[in-house]
Order: C-alpha cells, then structure tokens, then sequence
C-alpha cells in the first residue's frame, strides 16, 4: 500500500512539473479581495505568471477604503482581529505601518440626553461575549443561551436588574445587534453556540486609522507609495467572469469565459468570489457542474449581511466616546418600527475621521436599509442622533453620507460567513467547500480560496488572506514537499 501511495504522489508532482501547453498566464485568479490579492501576489513574487480578474471597479473586495470626512472612512472590514499570528498584521508592522488599538467601550444613552449606568452596560456586554467564548460544543441558538447564562449571572450578583423590564429588553436587543454584528446573522438566535471559529491572541480591535485597510492591499501589490507593482502579475478591473470550463483531461487547460466575451487559459484557476456570489452562481458558472459535495458545501454555509450608514458633519458635535449604545425605550422602539421598519441600537466613531459617525445594520434590517431612498436613510439616522447624543448640543447639517449595499451587490451579495444553527448540523462544509477540482491525474486546476473556507478564521480579513496564500503554496509545491510527503506515507 506504502509503495502504490508513493507512485501516486509522485505521478502527482511528475504532471504538476510537465510541460503544460505554451500559455500567456499560469494560474487564473478570480475576485481580488484579501484572498485573491494574497494568492495573487504569492504566485507573482514566486515567479509565476498570473492573471487576476477583478468584477468590479477597484481591488479590496469586502474591504473599501474611501476619502470622507477630515479622513478615511472603511465601509467594508473596519478592524485587524488579533495580532498572533496575523499575516494581515505581520504585514503592517514588517512595513514600518502604524495600526492602532482602538477602544470600543461604549457610553450609553437615552433620548432625552441621560447617560445610562455606562461601567453596568460594558461589564454586561463583556460577560456576555465572555460567554460566547465558552459556549458549549451543543449546536443550540446562541441569544437562548446567552440570556440564560446572563439572568443566571444578574440574579446571582444584581437581581434588582431582572425587575427593570424596559432596560433588560433593551439590553438584550443591544446583545443581539452586537452578536449580529459579529456574525452578520439576522438574529443571534440563528447563530450557534458550536463553531469552529478561533480567535488571534492580541487586540481584537487594530484599527489602520488615518491609512486605510486599502494599505494591506498596496503592500501587498507593491503600490504603497507609488511603488511599480509586480512584473508578473496582469490585473483587469470591470472584468465579470461567466463561465469556468476545467478540465478532467491531464495537462489541459481551464478555460475562462469573461462578460465582455474575452477568453483567458491558463494551467489552473483559484476562485476567491464569495460564498454568497457562489450560492446565486454556482449552477451557471462552472462547466462541468460542480460534483455534490461542493454544491452541498455552498447550499449549506450561511452568509451574514452587515451595514454600515456614516455620516459626516462640519465639525466633531458628540461627546468623547468611540460607540455608543441608544438606550431606547418601549414605545421609542415600537415606534421606529412602525414608521420606518428598522431600527439600530449602535454607533462607533471612525478611527479614520474625526467628523464622522457610523451607525451599524445587520442582518433584515441592512437588507432593508439597502433598498430604501438614500434622503430617507439619512433623514432617519440624522434624528436618531440628534435625539439620543444633541439633547444638550447644537447639531449642525451632516455634509455628506454612505451608506453600504453589501447584499445587493451582485460581486458580494452579504457581508461574511458565519457558523448557523442550520449549517453546523454539516460541521465539514468549509473543509468541502476549499477542497480543490481536480483532473484525472490528481492535479488541482480548479481551486476555491475566500474566508469562507478558511475552517477557524472565516469571516475575516486575515482569514481569508489566509486561504489566498494557502492554495497558492498548494500550486508551489517544492523537492520538500516532495520528500516530505513521501516520508509521510512510509511513516
């Protein structure tokens, strides 16, 4: 059996180092968000020669920096989420850039200019994510667990709390938005208390500030600064693919079908497009069809949706915080809903610009936010924070505001990936879903990057950048690799 193991590997490695057929590019990459741009750029320095076809009109993905306010303003990934081992921070502090831990205590207050008890409301928030970090292995709806275990914790230390009914309400809708947040879920219910997510040691909350998240993107390509770029690397903005035909036939090419009818083959082709984009595309996409596993790991994931609305003003007007909780009551509530059908409980400050607000979305609500006119949106949020945080101030106009489409963008179509109560009951599908195609011979010509199949870091940006380089390394293989696995198997 060792012997047959060894001849396979090494008929494996005897295609991967064969004369492919005289092509323009090497590998194909597809969508350059932080996955694509980290295979990309991995190949490109390696010497390979490499495609990167890119939907939309800038490169970054679900990461989007843009000029706003007295700075910058992130209306993708806002924050770097721990620090070791993080190749997103590695990145930063390799270069000589400053990232900045930024503090997200919050102030909570009510709408008639009264700050709420603000040490109780962050000790609360802290228990409960402390809880979310212990959660049991059971696939249960994680807000059914967490407001189990904080009634257990209040009517053991501050029972008086239980009473108050409007403000246990309320901070139970906070919980739920800040899960929400987290995971992109409309509800904290749909969310599992079994996942398979690890969080990096370090701060959860690296802030590029003043840089952008976009200077990940240009360190990576060798632009920062005016830098030249990388020789080997072809990069086509505005490029849609619409089909992918891989082959099953030893040292053939994939064949890569763009909207604009342009044609690029290439030895092999790494798809990075989100689990979303790839749960509307999947079935028209891919010649031949997908086999069932892959198809079963793309239906059974489950893609979150979060929004942001930021707001920019003449000058700072709010108080000195970095998020804010609205503590709002009952009737306030209901009425929201009634007269426009979302409502947020948080705000956080931009570290990027210090004259802007951001006010955050997930989940029916985003969707909902999405498609409403833009002069409603910022209508409504302009008087949620003149109610909660100018009682007591002169508030100016905003000068300007955006507001994110996450969900209706075709290239995107949500926010990032999550462990659901439904998806866990199929704890592979990650595993499945970066599984790469391959040919008769067992070499990879189609292979599947993004956060989503990332199996303890998806739903970030240095999870998915992650993914990026691990399927470039998988196409890089070396006289290492080699004896290494040949060793294994004798083993």
């Amino acid at each position: 059996m060792v012997g047959r193991g060894v001849a396979a590997l090494l008929l494996y490695f005897a295609f991967v180092g064969a004369d492919e057929p005289t092509m323009q590019y090497d590998t194909i990459v597809i969508g350059l968000g932080s996955a694509g741009t980290t295979a990309a750029t991995t190949l490109a320095r390696a010497g390979r020669r490499v495609l990167a076809l890119e939907a939309q009109d800038r490169i970054g993905g679900r990461v989007n920096t843009v000029q706003f306010g007295d700075g910058v303003v992130e209306l993708g990934a806002e924050w770097i989420h721990g620090t070791r081992p993080s190749r997103v921070y590695d990145t930063a502090i390799k270069n000589n850039i400053t990232v900045l831990s930024q503090d997200l205590t919050m102030d909570a207050y009510s709408s008639d200019g009264r700050q709420t008890d603000k040490e109780l409301v962050n000790e609360l928030v802290e228990f409960c994510l402390g809880q979310v970090e212990n959660s049991t292995n059971d696939n249960l709806p994680l807000g059914d667990f967490l407001t189990k275990k904080l009634k257990e914790h209040l009517n053991a230390t501050k029972p008086s709390i239980l009473q108050d009914e409007d403000f246990m309400e309320n901070f139970l809708d906070l919980m739920d938005q800040i899960v929400g947040n987290y995971e992109g879920s409309n509800s904290w219910n749909d969310v599992s208390t079994f996942t398979h997510y690890q969080e990096l040691d370090g701060d959860q909350h690296m802030s590029w500030h003043r840089n952008g998240y976009k200077t990940f993107f240009e360190l990576l390509l060798n632009t920062y600064q005016g830098g030249p770029g990388l020789a080997n690397l072809s990069i086509k903005l505005n490029t849609e693919v619409t089909k992918i035909a891989w082959p099953q036939k030893p040292l053939t090419p994939v064949e890569v079908t763009c909207q604009n009818g342009e044609v690029y083959k290439a030895n092999n082709v790494i798809i990075t497009i989100s689990i979303g984009v790839l749960k509307e595309r999947y079935t028209t996409l891919f010649t031949p069809s997908l086999p069932e596993e892959k198809v079963l790991a793309i239906q059974r994931l489950s893609m979150g949706v979060v929004d942001k609305v930021v707001i920019s003003y003449p000058n700072k007007w709010w108080p000195n915080s970095n998020a804010f909780w609205f503590n709002q009551t009952k009737q306030e509530r209901d009425k929201a809903v009634k007269d426009s059908g979302w409502v947020t409980y948080f705000g956080s400050v931009p570290f990027g610009s210090s004259n802007t607000l951001t006010l955050w979305y997930n989940g029916d609500a985003a969707k909902l936010v999405e498609t409403l006119p833009e002069d409603v949106v910022k209508r409504k949020c302009v008087e949620l924070l003149q109610r909660f945080l100018g009682a007591n101030v002169t508030v100016p106009e905003p000068t300007g505001m955006h507001r994110t489409t996450w969900f209706t963008n075709p290239f995107t179509r949500g926010s990032y990936s999550y462990d659901s109560v439904t998806s866990m009951k199929y704890p592979n599908s990650r595993a499945d879903l970066g599984r790469p195609l391959l040919d008769s011979a067992g070499v990879p010509k189609v292979l599947f990057a993004g956060e989503a199949t990332d199996l303890t870091h998806f739903s970030t940006v240095h999870g998915a950048s992650d993914s990026g380089y691990r399927e470039a390394m998988r196409l890089l293989p070396n006289r290492q690799d080699i004896k290494q696995a040949i060793d294994n198997l004798k083993s």
